[in-house]
């Protein structure tokens, strides 16, 4: 989503429109070749409300297939390549 000015909260963003949903998923015999991860894009058609599978060349990482977002997160291996930790309960 793109995050608009505004939100319910003053001094706040809060959500905008939806573009596309991304997945991650950790299986290390699967996704060997990109540490263990698997990646995917779906982009969002507002007009019909549906999903498809991410577009060829819509980012430069993109390539419709498991390793979508994996160029990215090198900058991260360290880290087991994840950006973000979980929140605290």
């Amino acid at each position: 989503m793109e995050p608009k000015k505004g939100g319910d909260v003053p001094g706040s963003d809060g959500p905008g429109y939806q573009h596309d949903v991304n997945f991650t998923v950790k299986d290390s015999k699967r996704f060997a070749d990109s540490g263990g991860w698997g990646y995917a894009v779906f982009d969002y058609d507002a007009a019909s409300d549906t999903f498809t599978p991410g577009a060829l060349g819509r980012q430069a990482a993109a390539g419709n297939d498991a390793k979508y977002g994996f160029a990215c997160h090198t900058t991260v291996k360290p880290r087991d390549y994840v950006f973000t930790d979980y929140g605290h309960r």
